[in-house]
């Protein structure tokens, strides 16, 4: 997949869409990056992703694969927003904010993920 093709998807995703996306276990499986700080992982987490925290991206976002799409999420969806529109602004088109954050997911998609 090449970011600077195609049409450009929606800034947002819905979480059921993203949880449907990350157990479709293609070969173009996103990658989900998770921006909270530290203690907030260590409360809880969306299993197989990257943690680059939100103060860390702009020094840190080239790490991020060019051919992948990318799933970004926060606590609630206001940080990732913002670091998917960074990353867009970068170059990394194929990236979305998980709407709602962790908090939808574990209201929407997962009853075991702890809320706070």
């Amino acid at each position: 997949m090449n970011t600077n093709d195609g049409p450009q998807i929606p800034l947002e995703i819905d979480v059921r869409e993203a949880a449907r996306l990350m157990q479709a276990e293609t070969d173009g499986s996103p990658l989900v990056l998770d921006v909270r700080e530290d203690d907030e992982r260590a409360f809880c987490r969306l299993p197989d992703h990257l943690h680059i925290p939100i103060g860390q991206i702009q020094a840190r976002w080239q790490e991020l694969p060019p051919d992948r799409q990318l799933l970004v999420y926060c606590h609630h969806g206001m940080r990732s927003m913002r670091v998917a529109h960074f990353l867009r602004m970068m170059g990394r088109t194929h990236t979305q904010s998980i709407k709602g954050g962790i908090e939808a997911w574990a209201q929407d998609v997962d009853a075991s993920v702890p809320r706070y």
